[in-house]
């Protein structure tokens, strides 16, 4: 009978609270979540009525005191409601209501990845960092242990942080050269994951057993990495396969590991000036991003596609069967092959050199590459070509960014110092006001060190240009990036295929061919040809606006529009700044009116300890707080959403 009169009373005690949910609401002026506020509003009315027990009778029957306290009273109500939803707003941000208590699993496992990631740093000796603590003026043998507990710890942090460390080896415009050397150590390679977990991958994703869907599989894999593993497969009409299979659980700790990674960078960027320098919460954005493409196999297929569309014939690239291929599985054409370091001696060097040249080709002119051409993802094919393996790493060029490195590619080989100046600021984000004629001095000191009098450029040019670019603070975009972290890779493998073949010399060479091509007359006179009929329709336009300008001064009606904050960001922040403002000049005056009511002792008096004024003090009191509580809620929930940003 008790719990059926609840439940009719639920009603009535809902009718009575939605007031105070609704001020409260249009106080706080944010979305608050129905369950949440009706809580707050009956936290309120119970303070209130806790506040009310406290008061005489006779003063609650006096009519005139009773109407002098109604408005604190309410009040009360109103103040406690707001702080009850200022606290939950602290302990669990709104936006999910109770759907985020449903993932509080979730929060366990990352406060346990959490607290497994503090252990790993602590042993290697990396403790202080990740607090975001740095150690002044290290030898260069401290630098060096300091590298190797760094990659030692990311190896044992498993294969988010494998990865980092893989893209961290790839900024040498970052790090000095014996992390980018450490951390270029890190290999994936991996125990194969179970068979029975595979299988249930590729069951799920290609609606049936692989017994089913090839006409043979074989389980042992071929390969098998942090990521993914490779299996051999024939297909029904007789064509043999490769599989990639994605391992399992793979997406999932990368997800909660990248989470990880993106709080720990926006903690150490606050709290730092270095890692504010380098830029960390942006480096763990592009990680994130590469990392979830590496995620998602059907960006690895259209990654094939899109370099084989700007590939040169002497390399050979896996053709994608698309309708076997989903997210986690990609079934490619098999490239019957040997490794690379099986190439007779006679065929190495025309070997090397269609690689560079195949690599500066995409690089260079179809703005599409291979973004990390290790020895093991080439193989020589029969026909003497070399096969290219594995796209889950893909970098791409805007026409703007081929266009700055074809500039800075043929001022080196002018060593041409100015020109070299201009080449670098196009393809670098510039983070602050730079001494350009200092630059063009120190790219002039660059150019005399290797290209002197009797002097070979070799490597070590890239090196000097990488330090430029730290000394200056200049900041190497991404795909950039990319560029350099492929090409220093490269270097590394046609080093094992030719130790005496010279990169520079042929990316030189490459340069004036391919790039200085479009420098020669014919190319010249096509340029322009083309450029000028895009602009006929401007120049066609010009004489009719320069006379609709010419009369429009003549008779005085020629004027500017100029809009200041068009764009309703703009607007929408400068209304919230004013807001703001008076609500704070809003508090303040009542709460000074407020302490000057209270400490005085004039007015009428209502009963003998209190008088007029003083209720009015604590009703201006209570209007101080709210607005003051409104201030600060609407803060803690705008620095919450840039927090979880």
């Amino acid at each position: 009978m008790d719990i059926l009169l609840g439940l009719l009373t639920l009603p009535l005690y809902v009718l009575v609270l939605w007031p105070l949910v609704v001020a409260s609401r249009r106080v706080l002026g944010v979305r608050i979540g129905a369950v949440r506020a009706l809580c707050a509003a009956g936290f309120g009315w119970l303070v209130a009525g806790g506040i009310a027990q406290a008061f005489p009778l006779s003063l609650l029957h006096n009519g005139g005191a009773a109407l002098g306290l109604l408005i604190p009273l309410a009040g009360s109500a109103f103040l406690a409601t707001l702080i009850f939803l200022f606290v939950a707003e602290m302990a669990v941000p709104a936006g999910g209501g109770f759907g985020r208590l449903r993932s509080v699993r979730t929060r366990i496992s990352r406060a346990r990845r959490y607290s497994q990631i503090t252990r790993i740093a602590i042993k290697h000796g990396l403790g202080r960092y990740l607090a975001g603590r740095r150690e002044p003026g290290l030898a260069p043998g401290r630098h060096a242990k300091l590298a190797r507990s760094l990659r030692r710890a990311l190896e044992e942090g498993g294969v988010t942080f494998v990865k980092l460390g893989q893209l961290l080896s790839t900024r040498a415009d970052l790090l000095p050269p014996v992390f980018v050397e450490e951390l270029g150590k890190l290999q994936d390679q991996v125990a194969p994951a179970r068979t029975d977990a595979v299988w249930a991958v590729l069951t799920e994703e290609l609606g049936g057993s692989p017994d089913d869907v090839f006409a043979e599989f074989d389980p042992e894999p071929l390969a098998a990495a942090s990521v993914a593993q490779v299996y051999r497969a024939r297909l029904r009409g007789g064509e043999d396969v490769v599989v990639k299979v994605q391992r399992p659980g793979v997406r999932e700790q990368a997800e909660r590991d990248v989470d990880i990674v993106r709080r720990v960078a926006a903690a150490l960027e606050d709290r730092t000036d270095w890692a504010r320098s380098l830029g960390v919460a942006e480096l763990a954005d592009g990680f994130a991003a590469a990392l979830a493409e590496e995620l998602d196999f059907t960006i690895e297929a259209r990654n094939i596609a899109a370099v084989a569309a700007t590939s040169c014939p002497d390399v050979a690239l896996p053709i994608v069967h698309k309708a076997l291929s989903t997210e986690r599985v990609l079934v490619m054409s098999k490239l019957d092959g040997k490794p690379l370091e099986t190439a007779p001696k006679a065929d190495r060097k025309r070997l090397a050199r269609s690689l560079l040249r195949c690599l500066l080709d995409q690089v260079m002119v179809g703005g599409v590459f291979h973004a990390d051409p290790h020895p093991g993802n080439l193989m020589l094919l029969a026909d003497g070509r070399l096969g290219l393996l594995d796209f889950g790493s893909v970098g791409r060029l805007d026409a703007g960014l081929r266009g700055g490195l074809q500039n800075l590619v043929l001022a080196l080989d002018r060593g041409d110092p100015a020109a070299l100046r201009d080449g670098l600021l196009e393809i670098v984000d510039r983070t602050g006001d730079i001494d350009e004629q200092r630059l063009e001095r120190a790219l002039g000191a660059l150019v005399a060190r290797h290209f002197g009098p009797g002097r070979t450029p070799d490597l070590d040019l890239f090196t000097g240009l990488f330090r430029v670019v730290a000394d200056f603070r200049l900041s190497v975009p991404p795909p950039v990036a990319a560029v350099f972290r492929a090409l220093a890779t490269v270097e590394g493998t046609l080093a094992a295929l030719d130790p005496g073949f010279d990169v520079v010399a042929e990316s030189r060479a490459f340069a004036v061919e391919r790039v200085g091509a479009g420098l020669r007359p014919d190319s010249l006179r096509r340029t322009a040809t083309t450029e000028l009929m895009a602009l006929l329709p401007v120049l066609r336009r010009i004489p009719r606006r320069v006379d609709r300008i010419g009369a429009a001064l003549e008779e005085g009606r020629l004027s500017v529009n100029v809009r200041l904050f068009s764009d309703e960001r703009d607007r929408d922040v400068v209304t919230g700044l004013v807001h703001e403002v008076l609500l704070a000049f809003v508090g303040a005056a009542t709460g000074l009116m407020a302490v000057l009511l209270l400490s005085g002792s004039g007015g009428p008096r209502i009963l003998p300890e209190l008088t007029l004024h003083q209720v009015f003090g604590y009703n201006l009191l209570v209007i101080s707080a709210l607005v003051g509580l409104r201030l600060l809620f609407v803060v803690f929930r705008r620095s919450g959403r840039r927090s979880a940003r």
